[in-house]
């Protein structure tokens, strides 16, 4: 919490990104080391010390603008999938996990730890973020699915 990192849904691990709050022009660089947001509308979740420095702390959220100052030296092939439900209980989480996965195909339920720690239904792999976007339509139009997003799976 008090070092410079952040968590992204689709950046690779080890990037560095300035984040900049569009409000006071206060910027920060950081490292990508997590998932996440797990919330619609926010794009990057900051650690105690780099929402500090932007002056972020106290609002909790805020306008950020983005740009990425250097990609890891080496990088893992790209695979994205659709983030379909977040569960605190594994139960939960695995039978949305089996519905999912009769029509879908490639499911996983993931562990985040964390307080609380939650389960992550995960579907499909895809090789881009446009493949990814499709599939997230496509759930959302065959079952009214509204809340998944995209998110890069990485070997965490």
């Amino acid at each position: 919490m008090e070092t410079m990192v952040a968590a992204h849904r689709t950046l690779p691990f080890n990037t560095w990104v300035r984040v900049v709050n569009v409000a006071n022009s206060k910027s920060v660089d950081v490292r990508i080391i997590d998932r996440g947001p797990f919330v619609d509308g926010r794009v990057i979740d900051l650690s105690h010390a780099a929402a500090r420095a932007i002056d972020l702390l106290r609002a909790g959220v805020g306008p950020v603008r983005l740009e990425v100052i250097r990609l890891p030296d080496v990088m893992e092939p790209a695979v994205f999938a659709v983030q379909v439900g977040a569960f605190r209980n594994r139960d939960n989480a695995e039978r949305l996990s089996a519905s999912m996965a009769a029509r879908y195909g490639a499911v996983s339920v993931v562990l985040r730890q964390g307080n609380p720690d939650l389960w992550r239904v995960l579907v499909g792999a895809e090789p881009t973020t446009d493949a990814a976007a499709a599939l997230a339509a496509r759930i959302q139009a065959e079952t009214g699915e509204n809340n998944g997003f995209v998110v890069r799976l990485d070997s965490e």
